[in-house]
């Protein structure tokens, strides 16, 4: 029985992984650099992963240290707020972008 659950906690794994790559050549398809870094916390500000524009490039920071999971709701956050209804994702990465911009309509409505 252990082997089964970390032969399913792998597959899981690699999933995650597999669309976080995806998610990641989108944004560089929609000319947005994105840059995983160690964000370094100190006494008194608070470092988070996001989107910013540094003069004329859009970027991502991604905190390396945050679990793949979280880096990719990063990157949904990112693209729900683009247009990408020309751009080709897979069946699970369209889920969690429309998912998204749904829970957003809902919010604003």
């Amino acid at each position: 029985m252990k082997f089964v659950a970390e032969k399913k906690q792998s597959a899981r794994a690699e999933r995650e992984r597999v669309l976080w790559e995806e998610l990641k050549t989108v944004a560089q398809g929609l000319g947005i650099r994105v840059r995983e870094e160690r964000l370094l916390r100190e006494v008194g500000y608070r470092v988070r992963s996001g989107a910013c524009r540094v003069r004329d490039t859009n970027l991502v920071l991604l905190d390396r240290g945050l679990p793949l999971s979280a880096q990719i709701e990063v990157l949904v956050d990112v693209l729900a707020g683009r247009s990408i209804e020309t751009v080709y994702l897979s069946p699970a990465a369209r889920r969690l972008l429309d998912g998204r911009r749904e829970g957003e309509a809902g919010a604003a409505g």
